[in-house]
């Protein structure tokens, strides 16, 4: 522990390029379980990359350093008296900027809320919390989630660690930059449209969306709505799975929640690490929007090389794009919904924010309820798929990472959007059909750059997702960007 350390010893271990940040979640909680490491070690290893790279990538809004040191030296104490642990005791994460933390600013990206200081967490923070994590920052995000760049007036952009020109797309461009870069060993993100997922994919990391219910997003408005799902921003799969472990479970706070059908995802990939006998489809296009040819190739080479681990990989067409008209309308009233109480400050809001409250407050009785019945349409599709397969591989976005200027990517392939939700469909339509899913890195572009793969199975199948997203990130040869605290350690 830290208090047998020289000061020489300390320095090289916590200092800019520590081998700490380089780590990942279990093998930090590891190490401090059996007492090789100290919290407080750990903290500062984390505080020292942020200050080094967080001017750089933006990732970062608010810093709990103060409160963080006094939560480690408490969880030091727990350590050295021999008490009871939880899963992630000691280990310092990123909460997004739209999430409640009692103590610490959350301004939800928004000019209205500069200051302020919640008194309450979230339940996602508070069961992170409770298993032992430390809430050491909050993490960018454009104005009420409302964006697929991560960008915001109050903050500025973040920029992605594979490139500081580009973008980590969003809702979660914060947290995502932040795990990549290694100024955080996990982060806690929000998923309505792809807002974890396609930022995972940005920045070559794992990100899941679990099934609605297993975290309840309390305070959040709207509480029977599954729409906006808490989950990770995290290394690896391994990774993913202790955070659900620590975070999911029934709760009567919300009035979705649900309990899980198996004990532990971490135990579960534990248990199996192949995926023999594994039914598998690949779908290059679920949208109808088109995908760049690279990231077809890269991600059907992926998708194939399954095969060899003993999967049965099919390259079938599965047009879902029917739900995009569904998943603007249900987006219309949700955004309406999670507004309703600001809409007298509406000239406050930002271009993007406002233009989806607008569009929401045009929406009928009679556009809900067509969506609704394609909605229900669609799932039946969805089911009958997967009773053929186990479980369907997209790539998890069309493009690769776009200039930080950009609002959004306006075309694929030539052909133009009308908004800046139209080419992240093949995430939303996900959402639309309350099904997990997550993103793992499947290769890297001729621009080095990571293209990730979505993996979508049905409702509860969050081990049998990361076990799969598990083999494809060890065969893509994904691994730090250039900007991070672990290419540091390398380089040192």
């Amino acid at each position: 522990m830290s208090t047998a350390t020289s000061r020489e010893q300390m320095t090289a271990r916590t200092g800019v390029g520590s081998p700490l940040t380089g780590k990942t979640a279990r093998e930090l909680t590891t190490l401090i379980r059996t007492k090789q490491v100290s919290p407080i070690e750990v903290l500062d290893a984390y505080l020292a990359a942020i200050e080094a790279l967080n001017p750089k990538i933006n990732a970062i809004v608010t810093l709990a350093a103060d409160q963080a040191r006094e939560a480690a030296k408490r969880a030091e104490a727990a350590v050295m008296k021999g008490e009871k642990l939880g899963l992630l005791h000691g280990l310092p994460i990123g909460v997004k900027d739209v999430t409640p933390t009692a103590g610490i600013r959350t301004t939800w990206a928004s000019p209205l809320y500069k200051d302020y200081v919640p008194t309450e967490d979230a339940e996602a923070v508070r069961r992170l919390k409770a298993a032992g994590a430390i809430v050491l920052a909050k993490t960018n995000t454009p104005e009420f989630a409302a964006g697929a760049n991560t960008s915001n007036t109050l903050f500025g952009p973040t920029r992605n660690p594979w490139n500081p020109a580009l973008s980590p797309a969003g809702s979660s461009g914060g947290s995502a930059a932040a795990v990549a870069a290694r100024m955080l060993p996990i982060a806690h993100g929000t998923d309505f449209g792809c807002s974890i997922r396609i930022p995972a994919a940005f920045c070559g990391i794992v990100g899941i969306r679990a099934t609605p219910g297993l975290t309840p997003s309390y305070p959040l408005l709207l509480p029977w709505d599954p729409g906006q799902v808490p989950g990770p921003l995290a290394q690896d799969a391994e990774d993913a799975a202790l955070y659900l472990d620590a975070s999911i479970g029934f709760s009567r706070i919300s009035p979705i929640s649900v309990a899980p059908p198996w004990q532990s995802a971490l135990a579960e990939l534990d248990r199996r690490d192949d995926i023999k006998g594994l039914r598998v489809a690949y779908v290059s296009d679920i949208a109808g929007i088109g995908v760049e040819a690279e990231i077809d190739v890269i991600c059907r080479d992926a998708a194939t090389a399954l095969g060899k681990e003993g999967a049965s990989v099919d390259h079938i067409a599965f047009d879902a794009g029917e739900g995009r008209a569904a998943y603007n309308t249900w987006r219309g009233f949700w955004m309406v919904g999670q507004q309703v109480q600001r809409l007298g400050q509406m000239d406050q809001f930002g271009k993007n924010l406002r233009g989806n409250v607008e569009a929401g407050l045009k929406l009928g009785a009679l556009d809900f309820a067509k969506a609704e019945l394609t909605r229900a349409q669609l799932f039946q599709r969805f089911r009958e798929l997967f009773e053929r397969f186990d479980v369907l591989l997209t790539p998890a976005a069309p493009v690769q990472p776009y200039p930080i200027e950009l609002n959004f990517p306006d075309q694929i392939n030539g052909r133009k959007f009308d908004n800046y939700i139209d080419w992240i469909a093949v995430a939303y339509l996900i959402t639309l059909m309350s099904l997990p899913a997550a993103t793992a890195p499947a290769g890297l572009s001729r621009a080095k750059l990571p293209v990730g793969m979505q993996i979508v199975a049905p409702r509860f199948e969050e081990p049998l997702i990361l076990n799969v997203a598990r083999q494809i990130h060890r065969a893509s040869g994904v691994g730090s960007p250039p900007i991070s605290a672990a290419g540091l350690a390398h380089a040192g």
